[in-house]
């Protein structure tokens, strides 16, 4: 009898990502841009990342960067007018990368690697893959750059008509965003395939410190040892809540002085240490700054309570997953997006936006240690169950198969299906939050910009 033939190998595919970001900066975007090059590494796939001229490199992944514009060499965060100089920079660096490497497939994120990108895909006769992780139009207002219902908005949503409707696939970080491509944008369900934002369940883990760690660096950090801790990590912005977080926490403090609220991020921090301080936190309040990706699981450990104050109802809320894989009971208002992430186990504030509703759920929170933990626990064990990265990584591999990676392309819609695939853990060391940290009300870090678009 004949041995059957071992089945072919599946493809190694030159991945070529245009983050128009300065990549790496620890949140937001940056993470899913991180986590999908490190999973399509491991999958035995050659990704390189074209971004601006600023920001961290990351061991083990390759990332080429564009000239620096003379007048602006700091970095830039949300809307603004000089993004225009920086991806036309940008389009240069990802079009001479392309012709020296050769890709399989672009991988665009936000829609400026989206249009940046499809204009190169077409040069060099490749698919494209736009990673959506929110509206564009929505995102100008949401950080002051436009005014809803201008006509530079009107503008804004042709241009992000025509970059959704020029890819060969859309992967999107919620359904929620799946469905607003659909009704708002006339986009054929068929080219679009949810890629929720994951987490890396071994590294975000309750357990990241041990109980003497934890209060050593409590210590460090000025915190009383007793004190009931509200962790808050992510970017600083009005669109991000940060005033409603401010606001709630006085209400807070007001109830339960005991309470102390730990906000790692940034920009604009000494902005916001001034707000804080104008509304009598400052004994309260410990602003530490920008906090590396690595450091994140140690610094969130020190916490009782999460909060994702986000008041952008056009973005997903990536953070809510670090949370959740952290075991922490989680405040948040009640949109869809934060639905798809909790689940029922959300500590749900409404009405939206309203800094007394936050308030009343942090305390409800607070109240009932043992029923949080419960809550943090069936939170954790949700992350983990449905939002992991390798399987995350066979769905996009699967979605550049569909769309031709390595020939010219073809949409996705033109497959039948496009199934969905849940994501399942993929492990990497853990971090540590070292010793020696000293209590900070700012921490300064080169790159830092403060935000325009404060209230």
């Amino acid at each position: 009898m004949t041995p059957t033939a071992p089945p072919p190998a599946p493809p190694s595919y030159r991945v070529l990502m245009v983050a128009p970001t300065s990549f790496f900066g620890d949140y937001g975007c940056h993470v899913r841009i991180l986590e999908e090059a490190r999973t399509l590494q491991a999958m035995g796939h050659r990704v390189r990342i074209v971004t601006y001229h600023n920001g961290n490199d990351v061991p083990g992944l390759t990332v080429q960067r564009c000239l620096p514009i003379p007048w602006r060499g700091r970095y830039e965060v949300g809307s603004s007018r000089h993004k225009l100089a920086f991806d036309v920079l940008l389009s240069a660096r990802v079009l001479q990368s392309a012709l020296a490497f050769r890709p399989d497939v672009i991988h665009g994120h936000l829609h400026e690697g989206a249009l940046i990108g499809g204009v190169v895909a077409r040069l060099v006769r490749r698919p494209l893959v736009f990673d959506f992780q929110g509206s564009l139009s929505g995102e100008m207002v949401d950080h002051g750059f436009v005014r809803e219902g201008g006509r530079w908005q009107a503008a804004a949503r042709r241009l992000e008509r025509r970059i959704d409707h020029r890819s060969e696939g859309i992967v999107t970080s919620t359904a929620f965003a799946t469905e607003h491509l659909i009704e708002d944008f006339d986009v054929p369900r068929a080219r679009i395939v949810a890629l929720p934002d994951c987490v890396n369940a071994a590294t975000f883990r309750p357990d990241v410190l041990t109980p003497a760690e934890r209060a050593s660096a409590r210590r460090a950090l000025g915190l009383p040892e007793a004190a009931p801790i509200v962790v808050y990590l992510g970017l600083l912005a009005r669109h991000q809540g940060t005033n409603v977080l401010l606001h709630a926490a006085r209400k807070v403090i007001d109830a339960r002085p005991d309470v102390r609220f730990l906000i790692m991020g940034y920009p604009g921090t000494e902005w916001y240490v001034r707000r804080a301080e104008q509304l009598g936190l400052h004994e309260h309040v410990l602003f530490t700054g920008r906090v590396p990706y690595d450091q994140a699981p140690a610094h969130l450990a020190l916490g009782d309570v999460a909060v994702a104050p986000k008041i952008s109802t056009t973005e997903g809320s990536g953070k809510l997953l670090n949370y959740m894989a952290m075991a922490l009971p989680t405040v948040t208002f009640d949109t869809p997006v934060n639905r798809e992430y909790l689940g029922d186990d959300g500590l749900f504030a409404t009405p939206f936006a309203d800094p007394d509703a936050f308030a009343a759920r942090i305390l409800d929170a607070l109240a009932d240690p043992a029923g949080a933990r419960a809550t943090g626990e069936r939170l954790r064990a949700r992350a983990v169950e449905g939002f992991d990265w390798a399987r995350a990584g066979e769905t996009l591999v699967d979605v550049y198969r569909k769309v031709g990676a390595g020939g010219q392309g073809q949409r996705l819609d033109a497959h039948p299906s496009s199934p969905d695939l849940p994501p399942r853990q993929a492990s990497s060391p853990s971090p540590s939050l070292g010793g020696g940290r000293r209590r900070v009300r700012v921490v300064g870090h080169r790159g830092e910009r403060a935000s325009s678009t404060n209230e």
